[in-house]
């Protein structure tokens, strides 16, 4: 998603109450954790994916009662990924952030365990080594960074913070707005003044980090948006990233957020991969999926559905 001034109001700060079991699913042998941060505010489906109307939501059962509830309401959440792969300890994702200064009410200020549920995941923000961003949009960059005296730096300093070279240039050349130039201040720069961010060339086949993770290209909600694939003796698990907001757009692939960059390249993205994941026995990780945020791709009514997957599930 992105930072935007006509984002949905909330009142109130979305909290958490404290660490409890950390949802995961094993792939091979690789066991992948959802670190929750916050769910998002009930108004924030409406807008952000405007043809998402009740009449449509509501044509899809399926969807009743995990993603959406009796009314037509969108459920989206924010959470992050980790897991551990060719040594590597991985993060996808860093959610909102703790006290951001925030265009949107409903992340402004935000004050979240979620480093504690990370912890608790059993991966403490030294022990990460690599943070893959799968674009440079608030909700996802939000804790590269914590305040620590005044000042706002690096939450993982062990780690590399990887995203792709074609994201991190489309805007360095973009006219910010100034809730996005506040956004990479306390999210982005202090990363790369650290010297711990990574631009990955991202061809049209993919990228190779380590054996078993892999970046693939799904540009249009941004240039350089990535989808990231991990393997392991078999088995295979997509995280979606923005590129599938909600399970909603599987059975209308043409539906795509307001804050899409390329609207038609980003619906051309989401069909080419739902093209490719159905059927199969990829397990699907939804980057805003709220739970059980798992499943696999199956054919329906011409397009496709979620077959939900719960935590703790191969």
């Amino acid at each position: 998603m992105s930072t935007r001034t006509n984002t949905p109001q909330t009142t109130g700060t979305p909290q958490t109450t404290g660490p409890t079991a950390v949802p995961s699913w094993t792939v091979g042998d690789v066991t992948v954790h959802r670190v929750d941060e916050a769910p998002l505010p009930p108004a924030t489906g409406a807008w952000l994916l405007p043809g998402a109307t009740p009449d449509v939501v509501s044509g899809q059962d399926w969807l009743r009662p995990h993603f959406a509830d009796d009314e037509g309401v969108l459920r989206l959440d924010s959470h992050s990924f980790a897991f551990t792969v060719g040594g590597l300890r991985v993060l996808v994702d860093t959610g909102i952030g703790n006290g951001k200064e925030r265009a949107n009410p409903a992340w402004h200020h935000l004050d979240t365990d979620y480093l504690q549920r990370l912890t608790a995941a059993g991966f403490p923000p030294d022990s990460v080594d690599l943070v893959i961003l799968t674009h440079l949009h608030a909700d996802h960059v939000g804790w590269n960074t914590r305040e620590v005296n005044g000042e706002w730096v690096p939450t993982f300093p062990h780690a590399r913070y990887l995203t792709s070279r074609v994201e991190r240039e489309f805007w360095a050349g973009y006219d910010m707005e100034e809730a996005r130039r506040q956004m990479f201040r306390d999210s982005v720069i202090p990363v790369e003044e650290a010297g711990l961010l990574d631009l990955v060339d991202v061809p049209a086949d993919g990228a190779e980090v380590v054996p078993g993770l892999r970046l693939i290209p799904t540009p249009g909600h941004t240039p350089g948006h990535i989808a990231v694939e991990l393997t392991s003796h078999g088995a295979t698990a997509l995280i979606t990233g923005d590129c599938i907001h909600h399970p909603l757009q599987l059975a209308h692939p043409g539906i795509g957020a307001c804050v899409d960059i390329e609207p038609e390249r980003s619906e051309l993205s989401r069909r080419a991969l739902l093209g490719s994941l159905a059927g199969t026995q990829t397990l699907v990780l939804g980057t805003h999926f709220a739970p059980p945020t798992a499943g696999r791709v199956v054919a329906h009514e011409g397009a496709f559905r979620l077959a939900p997957v719960p935590a703790g599930s191969r």
